[in-house]
């Protein structure tokens, strides 16, 4: 149950105290989560089962586009099953990122009634949207996996790695998302510069291409891109069966682990404007 918070008080921003509100309202989180996920495909008569059909839908629309009408290739190498399967990596990843960004700017404002009315722990917000991107981000994980037996007849061992290199990922998106939540309510023309942002984001990372395919003038600023980095050890552990580049994961962790801190710190220190704003 949300404990009594007085929405006007200063609020705690060390990571400690972070670990303890999550921990003392995780069956709060569960829920919301589950909630979340059952009310996307509410009334629809096919239900959660349209989580599935999703994005087998979309693999099959985004390789005949790439690979039948532009007649794309990945590397030189003609093989149309691998360049769905490699694609469809990049798209797991983008969809994580651009699904929880573009809705962060509008969590707080979408959900007046938590901040007003209600006493409630509203720094769980951000937590629950990245729950339920997570929870389509598995399935669609699942279809890519299924795929990938199914053209191959094998998994690399590797794939287990798979939780570990999109965990910094995770961290740097909540952070993100704390962050614009609290910008969304003061400045409502976040939501449309953030729809712009990542949409500029999805074409600066190698989703639909290779990153060997861009020109070397051109590396540096698709490697600051945040989601290249990932996309790229994404497919070396889940296509490739190589390690993951355990330096530069452990570098992205502590750079995402300072941003979601900061995130989080800005939003418990903006927090007691919101209901005078809302």
């Amino acid at each position: 149950m949300p404990t009594t918070i007085n929405p006007h008080a200063a609020q705690p921003t060390s990571l400690a105290a972070l670990g303890r509100s999550l921990w003392r309202h995780r069956q709060l989180v569960a829920q919301m989560i589950k909630r979340e996920v059952a009310g996307r495909y509410k009334g629809s008569i096919m239900g959660l089962a349209w989580s599935f059909f999703n994005p087998v839908f979309m693999l099959m629309v985004y390789t005949f586009v790439f690979s039948e009408i532009f007649n794309a290739r990945w590397g030189g190498d003609d093989s149309k099953t691998l360049f769905a399967v490699l694609l469809f990596v990049g798209l797991i990843v983008l969809n994580l990122f651009v699904e929880v960004l573009n809705r962060a700017p509008g969590l707080i404002v979408s959900n007046v009634n938590y901040v007003k009315k209600v006493v409630f722990p509203i720094e769980i917000l951000p937590v629950v949207t990245m729950g339920a991107a997570l929870f389509h981000g598995f399935i669609s994980l699942v279809v890519l996996l299924s795929a990938f037996v199914l053209f191959n007849g094998y998994l690399h061992w590797t794939v287990i790695f798979i939780p570990v290199v999109l965990l910094p990922l995770v961290i740097l998106i909540t952070g993100l998302t704390w962050m614009l939540a609290s910008l969304g309510v003061f400045l409502r023309d976040v939501g449309q510069s953030i729809v712009i942002i990542t949409t500029v984001m999805m074409f600066l990372s190698p989703v639909f291409y290779p990153l060997t395919a861009v020109p070397e003038r051109f590396r540096p600023i698709i490697m600051l891109n945040p989601l290249t980095f990932i996309i790229e050890q994404a497919r070396e552990v889940l296509i490739w069966g190589h390690l993951p580049n355990w330096i530069g994961l452990g570098v992205y962790t502590l750079v995402a682990v300072t941003i979601a801190w900061a995130g989080y710190a800005w939003f418990q220190k903006t927090r007691k404007g919101f209901a005078d704003v809302l």
